[in-house]
């Protein structure tokens, strides 16, 4: 059960949704994927404009989370970078440094564990096993569809549970 008294809740992805991968993905096109270097280049990931201009908009009627499948191993940096572009404080979830699992699974149970406090008003993820996994599940979905898409970094995501 929500309480009405708490903001609802707009959820962020980060990469392709807010922070633009593609000048890293060449790390993940070798064998083996070279993730050490992905995840080190993530500093350098230009800001995407409709992700930013988004998340900047839900701001001013929603509390706003981050929920990314980076390893909790790149939180400073992920931290640093958020702070940098100006984006609006809130809590970031990420998983851990272990955790293979698909991302749509891992997500979708923070989600849930999400609502059970707060109304999520809106998931916004470029993942589109995530997204329907999300709206499967009762969530409002905006496909982030703004940055390039990579089959590399989709593999990565669900067979490799490593973003």
């Amino acid at each position: 059960m929500t309480d009405s008294s708490r903001p609802p809740l707009a959820v962020f992805d980060l990469d392709n949704t807010l922070a633009d991968t593609a000048h890293r993905q060449r790390f993940l096109e070798r064998r083996p994927r070279d993730w050490d270097a992905f995840f080190a280049a993530a500093p350098h990931d230009p800001p995407l404009a409709d992700g930013i201009a988004l998340v900047r908009e839900s701001a001013e009627e929603c509390g706003i989370v981050y929920l990314t499948g980076r390893p909790e191993r790149c939180r400073r940096d992920t931290l640093d970078w958020l702070a940098a572009h100006g984006l609006p404080e809130g809590p970031v979830h990420m998983r851990g440094n272990a955790d293979r699992r698909p991302a749509r699974r891992t997500k979708l149970e923070i989600l849930r564990r999400l609502a059970r406090t707060h109304e999520v008003r809106v998931l916004v993820d470029d993942d589109e096993l995530v997204c329907d996994d999300a709206e499967r599940a009762g969530f409002t979905v905006v496909r982030a569809r703004w940055a390039v898409r990579s089959a590399e970094l989709r593999v990565a995501q669900e067979r490799e549970g490593r973003t």
